[in-house]
């Protein structure tokens, strides 16, 4: 497994799941969705990314994938850490 995850500058939830990710074994690729890459890779994933009531996308934006395809998206380190636990 790999990730891609999606963060903005400044913002205390990204760096909160950045930091969860230090005490994993994952291994992934950070992208800012203020830099050209970020944005253009991002698309790839819009149908999947969650959006709050008035359609913004939530941050962080964190895509699990296994040989190249998404297992799953999540925006929060909790969700993640709950999906690997029901994995094991």
């Amino acid at each position: 497994m790999d990730y891609l995850i999606f963060t903005y500058p400044n913002c205390d939830k990204c760096e909160a799941f950045k930091s969860y990710l230090k005490g994993t074994t994952l291994q992934g690729q950070e992208l800012s969705l203020v830099l050209k890459d970020g944005k253009l890779r991002v698309r790839e994933f819009l149908s999947q990314i969650k959006r709050d009531e008035k359609g913004a996308i939530i941050l962080p934006i964190f895509v699990l994938r296994e040989d190249g395809r998404v297992l799953e998206v999540f925006n929060d380190h909790l969700e993640l850490e709950t999906w690997l636990k029901s994995r094991a």
